[in-house]
């Protein structure tokens, strides 16, 4: 568990994926550029001395991930959402059934999420069934701005998407996540438009959308459908790296969010490897609000807010018992691995490594 302040904190890495953009699984130029374009953002926001180079970003690997994770404590738990982009990479950019590799091997470590597209039509339902069937999926990472053919994209409030949100529903799975912020290239940043959750939100009730990436550059147009949908969550996916280079404008971010949403819907997500949580973490955990935010907007990134965000809103969307993933994390395969039954074994954890 990551250590603040003398202060345990369980940190549940909402976004994470493992994929493989290596050359041989590149079948469109789309898929190079979409590449470039995550390893611009990665150098952008990753401190100098942590940036990786371009070889090992194409392909990581199971082993190294797992390392990155939680190798020094900075995560407890990570939520795969996949990426197919299979008009891009022969055999996907992250897929479910690639995800799975890890979350079927450390099942208390990784929450399994899906997807759906619903430009597949019935095909598209009898896949989301299956992977209901094969992993009891509980939540689906959707891509509205995803090529398939001569089509850029897809609305999450067309009839069609409705029909797959009711399969869902019918199935229990009950968190969605859709990417609904900044663009990549060479994909329509329209499409990622946030502004479509909104019918979906209230005609859905009783599913939680956590909105990745907050609708970055649209923040505002959010935290407006967010303040009125109960349902609607704020992924920090791609906000969360701005703590390290950008602060003021991520005590901006966080302000906005902590005004409009409150502090029990907001989580965290490192959205590895595009930034790896092995840094991230601490540099959100450490980050302030400037005295100009907190004056104006009333909201403090105090403990309680931290605990909440890292971890405890998550783990509430997904059923997750901290105190049962604590005591089971003391002597699990990781744990030995990476030596860190100490820091869940005792009231007062030893401190993460740097």
């Amino acid at each position: 568990m990551y250590q603040h302040d003398g202060e345990d904190v369980f940190v549940i890495d909402a976004h994470v994926h493992l994929w493989d953009a290596r050359e041989d699984n590149i079948v469109h130029e789309g898929g190079e550029e979409f590449i470039q374009c995550f390893y611009d953002y990665h150098t952008t926001f990753t401190p100098e001395e942590r940036q990786w180079d371009m070889s090992e970003y194409r392909h990581y690997g199971a082993d190294r991930m797992v390392e990155d994770l939680f190798g020094n404590a900075a995560a407890d738990m990570g939520i795969f959402q996949p990426t197919y982009l299979t008009d891009f990479y022969d055999e996907g950019f992250n897929t479910t059934h690639q995800n799975a590799e890890l979350a079927t091997e450390y099942p208390e470590r990784f929450v399994l999420n899906g997807t759906f597209d619903p430009r597949d039509g019935d095909d598209g339902i009898e896949y989301l069934e299956e992977l209901h069937e094969t992993y009891d999926i509980p939540g689906v990472k959707l891509y509205t701005a995803e090529w398939r053919g001569d089509s850029k994209g897809w609305r999450l409030d067309d009839e069609e998407a409705f029909r797959f949100l009711e399969k869902c529903q019918e199935l229990g799975i009950e968190n969605i996540h859709p990417h609904k912020g900044p663009t990549i290239r060479p994909l329509n940043r329209d499409a990622f438009d946030v502004k479509d959750v909104d019918d979906a939100a209230s005609s859905f009730p009783e599913l939680n959308f956590v909105v990745e990436h907050v609708g970055l550059p649209r923040l505002d147009d959010f935290c407006w459908i967010a303040a009125q949908e109960p349902n609607v969550y704020g992924g920090l996916a791609v906000a969360a790296p701005f703590a390290q280079n950008r602060p003021g404008k991520f005590s901006e971010i966080l302000s906005e969010l902590l005004w409009w949403l409150g502090e029990d819907r907001v989580l965290f997500g490192s959205d590895y490897a595009i930034w790896n949580p092995d840094w991230l973490v601490e540099e959100v955990m450490e980050a302030e609000l400037t005295p100009e935010h907190r004056a104006e907007y009333g909201v403090e990134w105090d403990l309680e807010t931290k605990r909440k965000v890292m971890g405890e809103n998550a783990a509430e969307l997904y059923d997750i018992d901290i105190e049962e993933k604590r005591r089971t994390f003391q002597d699990d395969e990781i744990s030995q691995q990476f030596d860190l039954g100490d820091h869940y074994a005792s009231e007062e954890p030893a401190a993460a490594d740097d």
